[in-house]
């Protein structure tokens, strides 16, 4: 009877020991890899590029302003009612990459385009945002590299490049504020 009540205490005893060893492995396992997952998180400098506000209370009809977004030019433009016209009156099934203005625009937009100021062919920065730089022959951006013509929505109308220019993701943080990203 003896034997049986210590092999039961020895039986106990390891698993508490198993216990508390894996216990301690386990801990120190979350201990290390808390680091490695930590320094995988995005650093200060990438979160303040992550976003960028641009006040539209200035710019007017027919002006366009440049800025950067992510360390990449960004057109921001106040359309005329004539360029608006314009570019509504263009057959969508025409255009090589189908947007409307309207989609281009977003919901709750009238007169605010926001474009990357990248040609969508091979990278360069397209003319036309601003003063007297060369519109192209739609009356929106022009690429110099390769000869891309945006017409006024930003949409490719003749030239190499495929696409559209981007319009990133943008939305009114106020009536003259608006947040891109």
């Amino acid at each position: 009877m003896a034997d049986a009540n210590e092999a039961n205490e020895g039986v106990r005893r390891r698993d508490f020991i198993h216990v508390a060893a894996l216990s301690t492995a386990g801990v120190g396992a979350a201990a290390s890899a808390l680091p490695l997952v930590t320094q995988m998180a995005p650093s200060a400098d990438v979160l303040a590029e992550s976003t960028t506000d641009v006040d539209v209370s200035a710019i007017e009809a027919g002006q366009s302003i440049k800025t950067i977004f992510r360390k990449q030019p960004l057109f921001v433009k106040r359309l005329t009612p004539e360029e608006i016209a314009e570019a509504n009156e263009v057959d969508v099934a025409d255009l090589r990459d189908q947007e409307s203005l309207t989609d281009r625009l977003g919901e709750g937009n009238e007169d605010i385009l926001v474009t990357m100021g990248v040609c969508t062919h091979l990278g360069c920065v397209p003319l036309g945002a601003a003063e007297g730089e060369n519109k192209g022959e739609y009356g929106g951006y022009f690429c110099p590299c390769h000869g891309s013509h945006y017409d006024s929505a930003g949409r490719i109308r003749k030239g190499p490049a495929p696409t559209n220019l981007v319009v990133p993701d943008f939305a009114f943080t106020s009536e003259s504020v608006i947040r891109v990203g």
